[in-house]
C-alpha cells in the first residue's frame, strides 16, 4: 500500500506538481496542485495515457483539437499524439501512463 500523502510532490511545470506512483507497467501521476490558469505545454511521448478530472476545468488539446474537461470526465491519448494542457480553475487530475512513464519536468 502506498499512502499519497507520504509521497513527494514533484515541480513539473509552473503551477503544476504531482506524484508519481509505479507499477511493473504503469505510471500514475496524482496532480495535487494545478493552479488555475498553469499550461502543460504542447509535448509526445510513447506512452498512452487516460487522464481524468476529479475536480476543476481543464483545456486539453489533442493533435490539434480542444476540449473543456470538467470533473468526472476522462480522455485517452494516444501514444506519440501531440497534446497541452491547460487549467481553466484549480483541478484536481489523475494520469495514468503505459508503459511507465519517466519523470518529468515541463518548467523549462
Amino acid at each position: 500500500m502506498i499512502e499519497l500523502k507520504d509521497l513527494e510532490s514533484k515541480d513539473i511545470a509552473p503551477g503544476c506538481k504531482g506524484k508519481f506512483v509505479n507499477s511493473e507497467n504503469m505510471t500514475c501521476i496524482y496532480w495535487d496542485e494545478m493552479k488555475s490558469g498553469a499550461e502543460l505545454a504542447e509535448h509526445t511521448h510513447p506512452n498512452e495515457q487516460i487522464t481524468t478530472v476529479l475536480s476543476g476545468e481543464l483545456e486539453v488539446t489533442v493533435d490539434g483539437k480542444g476540449e473543456t474537461l470538467g470533473a468526472d470526465c476522462v480522455l485517452v491519448i494516444p501514444a506519440n499524439a501531440k497534446h497541452s494542457a491547460k487549467s481553466v480553475s484549480d483541478c484536481r487530475v489523475i494520469d495514468v501512463f503505459y508503459p511507465i512513464r519517466e519523470p518529468m519536468n515541463l518548467s523549462n
